[in-house]
């Protein structure tokens, strides 16, 4: 059952993954400008959830010769007609690492949880936290209409979770864990809000539940691998490319990484209710 759960669990992040990207693009503006609705040539995104959900390619590129492709010929009766060639498929920013990572993150989780309520959890929230994690790489941002809506929904999920039986976390820790990782980050934005955005405060809400529902070791444990990991990044940049202190990094990536590293760590010493 372990190996089925893991080959299931893989599949579901290859699946949500090969989606990621083209959210990633219609999210990943500056704060000031709308999300975008048309691909790189100017077509509109069309698909399910408005344009939402679907592949990398633009279908109406895929459909039209540019003219710079079609030279003009003219018709002989000694001549052949000239042979068309397709136009190049539009990719809106492909991320081909994404749907590989996240097969491998969902696997890792299903192995460290096993057949447990929380996995689902995890496993719903981890399409998201790679969204989140390739829009912030990009632009520098964590869009509010992520933040938030899993700032929300984590806690619903969780105390459902805590309703089914063998459950191996706790409730009430998973909404303090939420509160206090997130009061820690609004302090560190107050102390310094040059060195951290306010988009990471709000990703603490939900990471913090995550990391608090199996207990204060692992919330801490979590938190603290993410600033390990982005000083790590940091410091290659300031010997590697010529950074320095005040040199801006996309520290969202990080956090989750943290997070997620918490939740590996401490799902399997975690006891069933």
């Amino acid at each position: 059952m372990d190996a089925t759960l893991i080959a299931l669990a893989a599949l579901w992040g290859a699946a949500t993954g090969l989606l990621v990207p083209r959210a990633a693009y219609r999210l990943s503006v500056e704060s000031e400008e709308a999300w975008r609705d048309a691909c790189p040539q100017g077509h509109a995104l069309s698909g399910p959830a408005r344009g939402w959900l679907g592949g990398t390619r633009c279908r109406a590129c895929a459909s039209t010769v540019p003219a710079a492709t079609a030279p003009p010929h003219t018709a002989s009766p000694h001549t052949a007609p000239p042979r068309t060639t397709p136009p190049p498929r539009v990719r809106l920013r492909p991320a081909p690492a994404v749907p590989l990572v996240l097969a491998a993150t969902c696997a890792a989780l299903a192995a460290s949880a096993g057949f447990r309520p929380e996995l689902g959890v995890w496993l719903l929230c981890a399409p998201f936290a790679a969204l989140l994690a390739t829009v912030d790489l990009r632009v520098h941002r964590l869009p509010d209409q992520l933040t938030l809506s899993l700032a929300v929904l984590v806690p619903l999920l969780l105390g459902a979770a805590a309703l089914l039986p063998g459950a191996a976390g706790s409730f009430g820790h998973a909404l303090l864990g939420g509160l206090v990782l997130g009061a820690a980050y609004f302090l560190l934005f107050v102390i310094n809000p040059n060195g951290l955005g306010f988009g990471d405060v709000k990703l603490a809400l939900p990471l913090g539940a995550l990391l608090g529902w199996y207990g204060w070791t692992v919330l801490f444990a979590g938190a603290f691998a993410g600033f390990l990991l982005g000083g790590a990044y940091g410091l290659g940049l300031v010997l590697f490319r010529g950074a320095d202190r005040k040199s801006a990094i996309p520290f969202g990536p990080f956090m989750i990484g943290g997070a997620l590293l918490g939740l590996l760590l401490g799902a399997p010493a975690a006891t069933p209710v």
